[in-house]
């Protein structure tokens, strides 16, 4: 067994977490690296891109080409988030590449082939994500989630360094590219460290080289790209009524109608360079701002909702988390889900079940023709949506049950979908508005008990980012709830905030100086017992001692402030003489109301290993002296451990594992 104990230096942890502040920490300062391109990847659970920037120029994003293929009606910049694998499991296309390949297979062929789109959400939902957590295709087919990732991953290596290479005159090395990976901030430690090896597995980075990839939080990578906005690229809509969602014809009625021209003469211009300048300081819209002002991000993405709320610092321009982040899976994709549940109360469950497994090309088919319509529903519309239903679910239909789909419809009572004779689904507005309410209204919802927090009093801005903040049914919602509260403000390609933040990150990690903590973490450790104080239950009797087991040690409390370059020390020594190893539990809780590791809502959630080098010929005999100091990072992105041997002050492997649970 490698249970260690705390060494007597504290077998009385101190009552409060304790933060040092070490300036002699190793913070990464964007001067120092030898990077000399940040590619940032915007891994969505709809669609997906990247971007980059080379460190000589970095008011420069360049945004990713334009892909082959293609939706009409919708701006291509990113790719659909869609893996097609052969049926012997290797790569075979991503994004429209793969849903078209996938769409001309015979649907015979098509049972074997693995197809996979909306994959991101899995990992949001499993609660004991590992290596072996699998995915199941279009098919049923299942495969291993990490290899999923990481064939998106390598694609999208090879396409962003194929450009990278292309527009640069000098010769590019692996070690000279910092690589950035977005993921929502309402994921757990786990679900980071899962996409970090599959990066790792994807050949970005080199397990060696960790500091080479950086995990960028999806609603903090907005924020730092909101910092730089000026005035003419965004839309703001607390100071007029909504005309028609975010179109840019000018109506009179705009607030800035000649930034709007010359926001639009400028996209005209960009639409052919691809290339995006941002400002140098902080964009005009801060200017208004004073010190200490607070505004919040709320990034609508296809799969989850984030919410950050940040506060900017004068004259640095650095951001400061006042609020642990919230959120939650009310991404865009509800509605999806809620257009399927749809069509289960039509067509029956066992009948669109069997239609995905036998024809799931067709099935696939349907959804991007609702895909489609989903984005030009307008709040104020008056006629019906048509969604037309391939032929084969029509004929597929009809075998299946005997009878035909208008039959169907009929019979189910749904009087909000109708009929047409040219084979299409009449989506009314009310239909419509069924199947965006639920997810609209826990986004609001989610907005507001955000804002009514203690220490978010007082918010000036909301910015709406995210893939789903172009939704004019979710822009309209937000403008009748919170219009009155604080200012609305969308940026211009507001699909792409993120990705133009993720590489202003990689750019300077250190531009959010102050996180807070999601959960409360620590690990167990024995105390003197105390009668009277400690359950008998938790008495330990060893070497006639009297100690209590269980307590737990905390390092951070939840939603407690910690700044970059902050750190948590705690020592630990060997239990036995010749150990190899000192494995430390770490267990974590959403309260801070917790004595005892055993407390309801605590739980295990990774381990800390020690790797002890062999203790040196002479050195003090018996493991009691040896002291291991473990120092951890908790300000950051992902948590991290470093640890030291105090008798030889040699560095001992230290690693943090969230995923082997």
């Amino acid at each position: 067994s490698t249970l260690s104990l705390p060494s007597p230096l504290r077998s009385l942890p101190p009552l409060s977490p304790s933060l040092f502040s070490l300036s002699s920490l190793p913070l990464y300062s964007p001067m120092d690296h030898p990077f000399t391109v940040v590619v940032a990847i915007d891994f969505g659970t709809t669609s997906s891109g990247y971007a980059f920037s080379f460190t000589q120029d970095p008011e420069a994003i360049h945004m990713m080409r334009r892909w082959e293929g293609g939706d009409p009606g919708v701006a291509n910049q990113k790719s659909p988030t869609s893996l097609l694998l052969t049926p012997e499991l290797k790569f075979h296309s991503f994004g429209f590449a793969a849903r078209d390949n996938y769409h001309d297979l015979d649907p015979e062929e098509a049972q074997h082939w693995l197809y996979f789109d909306k994959f991101k959400m899995k990992i949001h939902s499993t609660t004991d994500l590992t290596m072996e957590t699998e995915l199941e295709a279009v098919s049923g087919r299942k495969v291993r989630a990490i290899d999923v990732f990481s064939h998106a991953l390598r694609f999208f290596r090879v396409h962003a360094l194929k450009e990278v290479k292309d527009q640069s005159s000098s010769l590019l090395e692996g070690d000279e590219v910092r690589w950035v990976i977005t993921v929502p901030a309402v994921w757990r430690q786990p679900a980071k460290q899962f996409m970090r090896e599959a990066a790792y597995l994807a050949g970005l980075v080199s397990p060696d080289t960790p500091e080479q990839l950086l995990i960028a939080l999806e609603p903090e990578a907005a924020s730092i790209y909101c910092r730089k906005l000026r005035l003419h690229q965004v839309i703001d809509l607390s100071l007029r009524p909504m005309t028609n969602g975010l179109s840019l014809e000018s109506d009179g009625s705009r607030p800035f109608d000649s930034s709007f021209r010359q926001a639009r003469e400028q996209l005209r211009k960009a639409r052919h360079s691809r290339t995006f300048l941002v400002e140098r300081g902080t964009g005009e819209l801060w200017s208004e701002m004073q010190t200490g002002d607070r505004y919040i991000v709320a990034d609508c993405g296809g799969g989850t909702v984030d919410l950050t709320v940040h506060q900017i610092e004068q004259p640095q321009g650095t951001l400061k988390e006042l609020y642990k982040v919230s959120g939650g899976p009310y991404g865009a994709v509800g509605v999806d889900l809620a257009f399927e549940a749809m069509l289960c109360k039509i067509f029956g469950e066992d009948f669109i079940e069997s239609f995905k497994a036998k024809r799931p090309a067709a099935w696939v088919d349907l959804t991007i023709a609702f895909e489609a319509r989903k984005r030009t529903a307008t709040p104020g519309r008056s006629n019906a949506l048509n969604i037309s239903l391939p032929f084969s679910f029509i004929d597929f239909y009809k075998r299946y049950r005997g009878q035909s789909v208008e039959t169907a419809l009929r019979k189910s009572n749904m009087n909000i979908v109708k009929w047409s004779s040219q084979g299409m689904l009449r989506l009314t507005p009310e239909a419509m508005n069924e199947l965006f309410q639920p997810t609209i209204n826990n986004i609001i919802k989610h907005i507001e008990e955000l804002m009514q927090r203690q220490e978010v009093q007082g918010v000036r801005f909301l910015f709406l980012v995210g893939g789903f903040a172009e939704s004019p049914m979710l822009q309209r919602a937000a403008q009748n709830a919170l219009g009155q509260t604080c200012r609305i403000i969308i940026p211009q390609d507001v699909g792409l905030t993120i990705l133009k933040g993720a590489v202003l990150f990689g750019l300077d990690p250190t531009v959010v100086r102050v996180r807070r903590c999601p959960l409360t973490y620590g690990v167990g450790v024995l105390n003197r017992f105390v009668e009277g104080r400690h359950p008998r239950d938790k008495l330990l009797v060893k070497e006639g001692r009297d100690w209590c087991t269980d307590i737990l040690d905390r390092f951070v409390s939840v939603d407690q402030s910690v700044a970059l370059g902050e750190v948590v020390r705690r020592s630990y020594t060997p239990a036995r003489s010749g150990q190899r190893k000192i494995i430390i539990n770490i267990y974590c809780s959403v309260s801070d109301d917790v004595v005892y590791i055993s407390d309801p809502g605590v739980r295990k959630c990774g381990a800390i290993t020690l790797d002890l080098p062999e203790a040196l010929p002479g050195a003090v005999a018996g493991a009691e002296r040896r002291e291991i100091r473990a120092t951890m990072q908790f300000g950051d992105t992902e948590i991290k451990v470093t640890a030291v041997d105090m008798v030889t002050n040699q560095t001992v492997r230290a690693a943090i594992d969230f995923l082997s649970n």
